[in-house]
This record gives structure tokens, sequence and C-alpha cells, in this order.
């Protein structure tokens, strides 16, 4: 299986600030790759030596088998980024604006596919009004056509859906899906673990510039099986201090508890009951990516080989 992306021995210092840490990473041709870890773990920081934007200190990082330093060129060809910041130039329109992104790539007769793009990313009817009288939503749209002008076989989305709509979630993913199936390779970083999980088949898991976990998105999930997790919503008290050891998560007065097995459900019930707390909701729920990334990221740094069932690629902390 050929690579769309190679990470070899990355690493990046930023004054006192380590980056990225000897980073082994190999995404495939035709992916639909996840590379997700908290704020600072390293993600832009891998995106943008990839884009050219900055260099590693050490290490290879290659684009369709070309080296992004001493092949730039044809590197940065094969490669389209939608940067996680709103950056436009207000003085175009949005069917300006992709033309003269085409330009520079040196391609002179775009037009059909800047209108395939326009209308896949429900973008036609604002295909002539000024960039900067663009909502932000929009404005996120024109830069997912910008990185798609030049039909780049990579593709990376770093927070791609960050502050839009739902209607324009679902609509860009189903191009980006069809993209994907016509052999585009995607690179997706997002903070919404539920698209991560629909739509990666392989993750990897970035924290403190190393990666700490790489395998399936089945895997991965699958290396949590044998947790069952009690999510309660409380109506008054709260979780007593003898299962914080199993509390996991923690948001809006709704705790999830792990388990070992279902059995363990009428114990923990009556230890919250004794404790004063007051139950107002429960379910039972089997563990999903996001329950899996919170575990991974508690546990800390620990080599991705080790933790993973894939023989073909490792992160080494």
């Amino acid at each position: 299986m050929s690579s769309a992306i190679e990470l070899q021995g990355l690493a990046k210092r930023f004054g006192a600030v380590q980056a990225l840490h000897d980073v082994n990473l190999t995404v495939h041709h035709g992916e639909f790759f996840g590379l997700l870890g908290p704020n600072g773990a390293g993600k832009t920081t891998v995106i943008s030596i990839l884009a050219g934007l900055c260099r590693a200190d050490r290490g290879v990082a290659r684009v369709m088998g070309h080296d992004v330093v001493s092949d730039y060129r044809e590197a940065r060809r094969m490669l389209g980024v939608v940067p996680q910041e709103l950056v436009f130039d207000p003085f175009f329109t949005v069917r300006e604006a992709l033309r003269i992104q085409s330009g520079y790539y040196g391609l002179r007769r775009n037009d059909d596919w800047i209108e395939e793009i326009l209308h896949n990313l429900g973008l036609e009817g604002k295909a002539g009004a000024n960039m900067r009288s663009l909502s932000g939503g929009m404005k996120r749209r024109v830069l997912v056509a910008q990185a798609l002008v030049h039909k780049p076989p990579v593709i990376v989305l770093d927070e791609p859906t960050a502050g839009v709509d739902v209607e324009l979630r679902q609509s860009l993913w189903v191009f980006i899906r069809r993209l994907n199936e016509a052999g585009h390779t995607i690179v997706l970083t997002t903070h919404y673990l539920e698209e991560a999980e629909s739509l990666c088949g392989r993750i990897a898991m970035l924290r403190a510039g190393q990666v700490v976990a790489l395998d399936t998105t089945a895997n991965l999930i699958r290396r949590f099986h044998d947790h069952v997790y009690l999510r309660v919503r409380l109506a008054r008290g709260d979780v007593p201090e003898s299962l914080r050891d199993r509390l996991t998560v923690s948001q809006g007065g709704v705790h999830t508890l792990r388990m070992e097995h279902v059995r363990e459900v009428e114990s923990l019930l009556a230890r919250l009951r004794e404790g004063g707390a007051v139950i107002a909701e429960m379910s039972i729920e089997q563990p999903d990516l996001e329950e899996v990334f919170i575990e991974t990221m508690r546990a800390g740094a620990a080599p991705a080989a080790a933790r993973s069932g894939a023989a073909e690629v490792s992160g080494t902390a």
C-alpha cells in the first residue's frame, strides 16, 4: 500500500516548548485518517510542516513521496490544506478568490471545476459576493473550496467544522466522503470526536508532541470493550469520594462511572444514594471514541507501537 504522508523522526521546538518529539507516522493512499489531540498537542505543527509553513528541526516529512523541503514545489502541489483560522482576502469575490488560487498552481482554465466546487459547497449564490461580506460559516466554506481548487490527492482538514452550522457540516462531509471514495486521501483534525469516529478508518492521538495511540478506529474502541459505563444525571448531591476512581467524565451534572460488568450497576447506585446523591436520570453505555480519547490522554505519553495493533506504522515517545 503506497504512502500519501510519511513522517520520520519529526521534531520541532518553539523556544522552550518541544512541540513535536520524534513523531513517526504513515498515512496510506486513499485513507480517511484522524489526527486527534488536545490543544497544544502538536497537530497544527505537523500540518504546518507538511504545508511548508515551518521547518522541522529534525526528521523527514513527505507528501506522495515528495520531500516537503528538498522537493517543496511538488509536495505542495500534492496537498490541499483547510486551515483552522479564517484567513481571506477582503478585496475579491468568492469566484475571483478561487480563480486567483488556481493561478498559484498554474491552472488557467479551471472554471468547470470551480463551478463544481461552488455547487457542492453551497456557494453558488455567493459566488459574486465580496469575501468580507460573508458570514463566518460561508468564509469557512470558501477556505475548503480554496484547498480543493487544484484537485490535490491529499487533503488536510484542520478543524473544518469549528463554529459552523449543522447544515454546512452535513453537506461538507457528504462532499468530502465523495472525494475520499474517488481516491483522495483525507487527514482530519477535529474536537468533534463523533465526527472522527464515524468518518475515520484509522486514528493517531497526539499528546505533548508524541504519538500515544495509533490504530484503526474499531481497534481503539475495542481496547476498552471490557468496560461498561453508567451515566447518571444527579438532581442533588455529588459523586462520593469512594467512587472518584471510577469517574471518567463529569460535565454539567452528568457523571460517567466506569464498570467492569453491568452487574455492578446495583452496587454503584446504592453507593451513590448512600453518599447523598439523588439520581434524576441514568443510562448504561458502551465506550465510544470520546471515552477512549479521555482515557488515553489521562494515561500519558507512551510509545504508540506498544499501544497499537497496527504493525506498519508507529509513533515513538
